[in-house]
């Protein structure tokens, strides 16, 4: 596997936010000869395809399908790095595999950091009515191409713990392909290529890694996939302590996305030990942001409560990284959740315009 030290960050991409065409540039000035145009966004922007290696199992995967979820596009930017610099790794991964890389499926939604795309569309929830423009693109590229697995990346929110203590940093998800969740042929390949990837990371992150529920979506990518029979496999890049920038989830994101094609290229369509998918955590919705505990208002009855507050995540114009806006989630008593950040206000002064924090706007006081 990829040690931690071997790890390399694409120095070209610093930040979580990525630039559509500083992407498209980075990718036609160095992977000319890798990459093809396979289709234009609503708004008219390329969508590329990157073809590495000449192996009989064939994979498919895709990035930022939702324009806000950028880990995925940086763990493929610096897994390409990594090779670069240990071209040893290279050689017998694609001698086994080959990997269509889409970049970026949603280029108008991740220029203006965006989870959906120019329409409004759910691209993830698109499968069936192909309202949006780029989706039929991913969807004919899969029906075509005769995969036999499907790497469909995407990032979840701060909210997920693996055990209630722990952020979960990567959840995985192997869908089911009907309402009775039934653990086909199909679904025990996608396992076990999953408990692979677990079994390498669990040491690097202990406690960081969680699995999605199995809930059957007639809409989603995912489910779809292993109703054709692609064996698809969900990743979630989540929350790094003290990291709303996620570079540590991009370091592991990175690592866990060498982890599956190296156990793709091994495993030849095997469901060996696909049961230990089933030891993995589920993911537990457990956290906010911030929660500010034992708030005394100012208002003319005695009245102390819990505030929480999430991070909105948002691009200004000019900005080249994402900004931070704090937004007030909930009032009252929230003592079953968590905060990643939690401060105690018991004999503080809530300092404000306003009598009371207003839910769903950005948070309007301060604690003194």
């Amino acid at each position: 596997m990829i040690e931690a030290l071997n790890y390399r960050q694409n120095p070209n991409f610093p930040n979580r936010y990525i630039s559509p065409e500083k992407l498209f540039s980075y990718l036609q000035t160095n992977y000319s000869d890798y990459i093809s145009e396979v289709g234009r966004s609503y708004l008219d922007k390329p969508i590329f395809m990157m073809t590495l290696g000449n192996g009989k199992t064939r994979v498919l995967a895709w990035s930022q399908m939702h324009g806000n979820e950028s880990n995925a596009t940086h763990a493929m930017l610096d897994l390409l790095e990594i090779l670069k610099y240990q071209p040893a790794l290279a050689k017998p991964l694609f001698s086994e595999i080959t990997l269509d890389f889409i970049f970026m499926l949603n280029p108008d939604g991740s220029e203006k950091w965006s989870r959906r795309n120019a329409l409004d569309i759910d691209m993830n929830r698109d499968f069936l009515k192909l309202s949006s423009k780029e989706f039929p693109i991913l969807k004919s590229i899969a029906e075509n191409g005769n995969y036999e697995y499907g790497l469909n990346l995407h990032e979840q929110r701060t909210i997920f713990t693996s055990d209630g203590e722990h952020p979960a940093t990567l959840s995985f998800l192997a869908p089911s392909e009907n309402f009775a969740r039934d653990v086909t042929e199909t679904r025990k390949k996608s396992m076990a290529v999953i408990s692979r990837i677990h079994e390498k990371l669990k040491n690097l992150i202990p406690h960081q890694i969680a699995r999605y529920s199995d809930e059957f979506y007639p809409t989603s990518t995912g489910d779809n996939l292993i109703k054709m029979g692609i064996a698809s496999i969900l990743y979630e890049g989540g929350h790094f302590p003290e990291d709303y920038k996620r570079i540590g989830t991009r370091k592991y994101y990175t690592i866990a996305l060498y982890e599956g094609l190296k156990a793709i290229s091994l495993l030849k369509g095997s469901t060996e030990c696909w049961e230990n998918y089933l030891e993995i955590p589920e993911n537990r919705e457990s956290h906010y942001d911030i929660i500010y505990r034992n708030v005394k208002l100012n208002t003319d009855f005695p009245c102390v409560l819990d505030v929480a507050v999430q991070f909105r995540e948002e691009i200004k114009d000019g900005d080249e990284e994402i900004s931070f806006v704090p937004i007030v989630v909930e009032v009252g008593d929230v003592g079953k959740k968590k905060g990643w950040k939690e401060i105690d206000c018991t004999g503080k002064k809530f300092v404000s315009e306003k009598k009371f924090p207003k839910l769903d706007e950005i948070q309007n006081f301060t604690i003194e």
